[in-house]
């Protein structure tokens, strides 16, 4: 073969193997994509499965988790219902407040304390005179508040007096939250009556309560009982209030009965006069019906003698109160106006000498008094008062008892001069100056040294 042909053949054997070659390539690089689909597919149902199986987990997991949620809602709704034995199951969550009020004189009296008495005017056995002569501890309060639950607080107030004796001041529930202005206290507690009735001894702005306060309730008219007050939801303060209570002390008595022995009605308005000034004034009636109301006296033959009268009281108070603060600011300057007018009426039956004479005759009285007082802060923590006290003797009728009872008639009165500096809002100390007359023909002159101090949390006191 010719080297032509050699060539020829040759070139035609490449161009046949060509196709062949490129054939041979194609399939083993398709059988490859096959290959790694089949793989990919395997894995991504091995992947779905999996998946699929936490699912199906998971579905069931909820399903447990719903059956215990509702068999906890279930618990919870009987727990709710179920009565509610304490407001907390943890003594740590009872914080009540607790405040100790500290409180101290010294005296110094020109006539003997022993003998003090208001003249003209029936004894009652309460907190009155001046108290002893040199050192003395005067009336210690503990007092132990806080909220029972949303809708109760209770108070329990501890008075321990000069002599040694330990007595409940107040002890009572009140209402929180009632609405429409209502609230409704039940247990013992200070009458709303007047304006410094409802007052501690340790808010007043002289040592001793005025003469009107000693001769018509014995110092405070306190009683176990319930009260009902409603506050006005108006611009200006009104508030009206009623007590029905057992009328256990002075003027009324205890009567070891069912029913009420004293009943109460109090009006009180009170506002703003521009940015300066704020008032209050009221109205208040307190009714009793004591029986067998007992107290010693000295008649006029000079033996001392036990007397009881039954029937019916009716006290009425007026008050009125004014106060003044530059600009509303009562911390470097202010000045208090304060005053309050009783009249009693009694008429009844009284025996004299019930334990000798036994003597029982008609009674009636009518009698009043009365007190004004000024209180000026000229300075920080300095405070100067003064207070006039006047009782009217007014008429006094024994009837069949006059000759051994009956009187003169007096008119007794009292003018008082305060000083008092306090270092902060939970100390202070008072020098006050009073010439008492409350005897006729004898002037008391008195000079007493006050300290008063209050330990822990302590509420705001009223208006």
């Amino acid at each position: 073969m010719s080297f032509k042909r050699k060539i020829l053949a040759a070139g035609i054997a490449l161009a046949l193997a060509a196709p062949l070659s490129v054939q041979a390539a194609d399939s083993a690089e398709l059988a490859q994509i096959r290959e790694q689909i089949r793989q990919m597919k395997e894995s991504y149902e091995s992947r779905i499965q999996s998946l699929e199986k936490r699912l199906q987990q998971a579905e069931g997991t909820a399903g447990n988790a719903l059956n215990k949620a509702g068999k906890a809602e279930e618990m919870a709704v009987q727990a709710a219902s179920a009565p509610v034995a304490s407001p907390s199951a943890s003594a740590a969550a009872f914080n009540p407040e607790v405040s100790l009020i500290l409180s101290g004189t010294y005296a110094n009296l020109s006539q003997d304390p022993a003998n003090y008495r208001i003249a003209g005017f029936m004894p009652n056995g309460g907190e009155i005179g001046p108290g002893a002569r040199g050192f003395n501890l005067g009336e210690s309060e503990l007092v132990v508040a806080a909220n029972i639950d949303p809708y109760l607080r209770g108070q329990f107030t501890l008075a321990v007096t000069p002599e040694d004796t330990v007595a409940v001041e107040e002890a009572f529930v009140q209402s929180l939250g009632l609405g429409n202005g209502l609230t409704v206290k039940g247990g013992r507690f200070l009458s709303g009556v007047g304006y410094l009735n409802e007052q501690h001894a340790h808010t007043w702005d002289f040592v001793d309560a005025p003469l009107a306060y000693q001769a018509f309730f014995g110092g405070q008219f306190k009683d176990e009982g319930v009260q009902l007050k409603w506050l006005a939801p108006t611009d200006t303060f009104v508030e009206l209030g009623a007590e029905v209570g057992r009328g256990r002390n002075f003027p009324a008595s205890d009567r070891a009965r069912n029913g009420f022995g004293s009943a109460t009605l109090f009006a009180h308005l009170g506002g703003d006069v521009g940015v300066s000034h704020s008032w209050r004034a009221g109205l208040s009636m307190l009714r009793t019906s004591p029986r067998d109301r007992a107290y010693s006296t000295t008649d006029n033959l000079g033996a001392i003698v036990e007397n009881g009268f039954s029937g019916n009281s009716r006290l009425e108070i007026a008050d009125f109160v004014w106060k003044w603060a530059p600009n509303g600011n009562p911390g470097y300057t202010n000045f208090k106006l304060q005053g309050e007018v009783f009249r009693l009426h009694e008429d009844g039956d009284l025996t004299y000498g019930v334990n000798a004479a036994n003597i029982t005759g008609r009674y009636a009285s009518a009698q009043s008094g009365g007190y004004l007082q000024g209180v000026y802060q000229f300075m920080p923590r300095w405070r100067v008062g003064l207070r006039r006290d006047q009782l009217d003797g007014g008429s006094v009728d024994f009837a069949s008892n006059n000759a051994v009872l009956g009187q003169a008639a007096y008119n007794p009165s009292k003018n008082s001069l305060m000083f008092d500096y306090s270092p902060s809002e939970f100390s202070r100390f008072r020098l006050q100056f009073s010439q008492d007359k409350s005897r006729p023909e004898v002037t008391d002159n008195q000079m007493l040294l006050q300290y008063q101090m209050s330990l822990g949390a302590h509420g705001a006191h009223k208006y």
